[in-house]
């Protein structure tokens, strides 16, 4: 297989996101974002990077970290809780109702996500009451906002034994979390419409939560949004994370007009945005190719516009966006294909082909626009001036053995 001409793979944090190829520096993307951000470190710790400073976020299965890192982008969100970590604040109420004792909390008892001894220990006692007016729970009411709203806290058995909890956002809408003896994100999403919302965890009768709960937990948050994104700690106030853009990678020598493939190995965040990435002409709207997944949570598409002349335009369906697909795109005249994990999903004979000059930029986005920006993980993105065949292509789309397929789509191996 030919060598690729711009190759990008997570390997350093900074304001750029560097590629390896080419060594010159000029397909190195220009990264933004104002203030700080966290991320999953190769230890598997929750930490705050600096202001403007790119995140290599690395994937856990059962609380371990597995395989190499992703470029992480993400859009603004503000973490309306208050007090993420210190459930000691009278903002954070701790309810004892029914037969129930009171809530009661320990700050600064165990070690959390971020590596220091500030997770908070829970208790809560039904005292044999198994009636759904029993509701022993840590309730955070001072929720403001309106719309989609997306909620989660890092919880951990502080037994031996996992224990079921109570986690809801009101006591009609509620799910049943399995705390174990790793830390967990449990996550809870729901529509909401207009404030005096709450975000509850802890145990109600009735409700399939067990009678008594020692756990401990960390980490909390509501955002305004379909999907929760990564951890913004807070204390005392709201704090909002800014959105992200990487753009600007290469320039006309690096990329061929005449023939070549655009791959990405990416997996978008949850949620109905477009999130794209743009091989195109700076200025020029209707000359690009994009890869990348549509207004849904399932669709991957490839499309090619040639002079406002659509020459490939293949899509198809995926059961999780959350797990990493690879996806490329071939451009040659009579010969443009789109390939998805190992498979061609779709091809066209068009002789249409690009013009001197016609492609000199890769983004994280659609072409020339600020929208579409492209929200999630990425493992690579590799660009070959000259197309490759089918059996290239479906090397360059499949995994090179069965450990490094499970973990990229996250599988636990047993």
């Amino acid at each position: 297989m030919a060598k690729p001409k711009l190759l990008l793979v997570p390997a350093a944090q900074g304001d750029k996101f560097y590629s390896v190829l080419p060594s010159s520096g000029v397909g190195d993307f220009d990264f933004t974002r104002s203030g700080g951000a966290t991320r999953i470190n190769s230890q598997g710790l929750i930490e705050t990077v600096a202001d403007g400073i790119s995140r290599l976020n690395y994937p856990l299965i059962d609380g371990k970290v597995v395989g190499c890192p992703s470029h992480l982008l993400e859009p603004q969100r503000t973490n309306l809780i208050q007090y993420s970590e210190d459930f000691s604040q009278s903002s954070w109420v701790k309810l004892g109702a029914g037969t129930g004792s009171t809530a009661i909390v320990t700050s600064d008892y165990s070690i959390s996500p971020d590596g220091t001894q500030n997770a908070t220990r829970l208790q809560c006692d039904l005292n044999g009451g198994l009636t759904s007016s029993g509701n022993q729970s840590l309730i955070y009411d001072a929720i403001t906002g309106t719309g989609d709203t997306s909620g989660f806290i890092y919880v951990k058995s502080n037994t031996t034994s996992s224990q079921n909890f109570f986690l809801a956002n009101s006591l009609n809408d509620y799910v049943i979390g399995v705390a174990t003896t790793e830390w967990q994100k449990f996550e809870l999403n729901w529509i909401a419409a207009g404030n005096g919302r709450t975000f509850v965890i802890g145990t109600r009768g009735t409700s399939g939560s067990d009678d008594t709960l020692d756990l401990l937990i960390w980490g909390a948050q509501v955002e305004q949004g379909s999907y929760p994104t990564s951890y913004i700690p807070t204390n005392g106030s709201s704090v909002t994370r800014s959105a992200e853009t990487a753009n600007n990678s290469g320039d006309a020598s690096t990329f061929n007009d005449s023939e070549g493939v655009l791959m990405a190995e990416i997996a978008k965040n949850k949620g109905s945005q477009f999130s794209l990435i743009s091989l195109f002409k700076s200025s020029v709207s209707d000359t690009y190719i994009y890869i990348g997944y549509l207004n849904n949570t399932t669709t991957i598409r490839g499309q090619i516009k040639v002079g406002g002349t659509t020459v490939l335009d293949e899509e198809i369906e995926m059961t999780d966006t959350n797990i990493t697909a690879k996806v490329s795109v071939r451009y040659k005249s009579g010969d443009y294909s789109l390939y998805v994990n190992g498979l061609e999903v779709g091809s066209s004979s068009s002789t249409a082909i690009f013009t001197d000059g016609d492609l000199n930029e890769i983004q994280f986005g659609f072409a020339n626009n600020s929208i579409f920006d492209f929200y999630g993980s990425t493992k690579q993105i590799q660009y070959y001036d000259s197309a490759l065949n089918d059996s290239d292509l479906e090397k360059l789309t499949s995994w090179v053995s069965f450990t490094d397929m499970a973990n990229g789509q996250l599988y636990t191996i047993e």
